[in-house]
């Protein structure tokens, strides 16, 4: 029954009739906003699978990557500025105007749960970070794929969350799995809303979604805007390089502070992932003003990169470009002002 469960909700033409009314719904699917290449996921697989399962050489770390310890109290007690940890991945929790905020919140051991060969953490026990959250506020997902959305990780999450604000199309696989359908709110792109003092704008991306055969570009995909009367920030989301990251500065920037998706590139799905270097490039066109890496160091999706490739590159793209970065290590508590600069990841070599 998990296993079936894994897939999230079904489909209806009730559903399809709604999500027909977003302008980005076209021929029965959600659409990029420039042309993208999704065939090449298809029509090469044999020889992309043969090379997930051949080309392994430091792909994974050596050693389990620690994770720092929680530390409740410090990260409730009252601050001028948002306070920020990283678990790995995607995966960020917030505490931003008196409101905790989970994103992506994937925390499972394994990106694959319905394939044959698993696709393991690179850290342990993510599942037992949950029991030590405090109370969410809100949780926000950007698109349906597995490594962004866990049925397990749901499953624990959903009796402490108040509030869900998913990408169109998302909450048919939360009702699925026991969320109560009125706390779960769908953006479309550009959409927003205010979440006490904090307004949320939904961002498009240049990205795909689906987590069977069947559901393919059936739900929609992209990042998120945070904005206060002090603070800006943007959670760029899964994506490849476009048009869009200058339209994003252009409506809702110059941003404080991004979290830009940089790992798990290759150049057999380019048009949906970025290299590090564009990770940086976008940034710049989107006006942040400092950056981090995430979408690394959880996970071997990709043969293309070693697992601390896409953090060593950004660092790198970053300081060529002049622009400011963070490099926290996992699970530790930081601030956008705070120096992290540190190459932790040599450690774990």
């Amino acid at each position: 029954m998990s296993f079936f469960k894994q897939f999230g909700g079904s489909i209806t033409k009730e559903l399809k009739e709604q999500y027909s009314q977003s302008p980005h719904w076209k021929k029965g699917r959600f659409r990029n906003l420039e042309r993208t290449d999704l065939s090449g996921n298809l029509k090469d697989m044999p020889g992309i699978i043969y090379k997930m399962l051949t080309l392994k050489k430091d792909r994974s770390p050596k050693q389990t990557l620690a994770i720092q310890s929680f530390d409740k109290d410090a990260f409730l007690s009252s601050a001028d500025v948002s306070k920020i940890i990283w678990y790995g991945h995607s995966v960020v929790l917030m505490r931003m105007d008196g409101k905790t905020i989970l994103i992506d919140p994937m925390l499972g051991p394994n990106t694959t749960p319905i394939a044959p060969i698993a696709s393991k953490r690179f850290s342990e026990n993510t599942l037992d970070l949950i029991d030590a959250f405090p109370e969410i506020d809100l949780i926000l997902i950007t698109h349906d794929h597995y490594d962004h959305l866990d049925y397990a990780s749901i499953q624990k999450l959903k009796t402490k969350t108040k509030q869900f604000f998913v990408s169109m199309g998302v909450k048919r696989h939360l009702v699925s799995w026991g969320v109560q359908a009125d706390i779960i709110q769908e953006f479309d792109w550009w959409q927003s809303r205010d979440f006490g003092n904090i307004r949320i704008h939904f961002t498009p991306t240049r990205h795909f979604s689906g987590r069977g055969l069947r559901d393919r570009l059936q739900s929609l995909w992209g990042g998120w805007v945070f904005k206060t009367n002090t603070e800006s920030f943007w959670f760029s989301g899964d994506g490849g390089r476009g048009k869009h990251f200058s339209e994003i500065g252009k409506r809702l920037g110059p941003f404080d502070f991004a979290f830009m998706e940089c790992g798990q590139y290759n150049h057999d799905w380019h048009d949906v992932h970025m290299f590090p270097d564009e990770s940086i490039e976008a940034a710049i066109q989107a006006g942040v003003k400092k950056v981090m890496p995430v979408h690394w160091a959880g996970f071997n999706l990709s043969y293309q990169h070693t697992w601390w490739e896409p953090g060593a590159a950004f660092v790198k793209s970053a300081q060529n470009a002049g622009l400011d970065f963070l490099m926290p290590q996992i699970g530790e508590m930081f601030s956008v002002e705070d120096i992290k600069q540190e190459k932790w990841w040599e450690q774990a070599f």
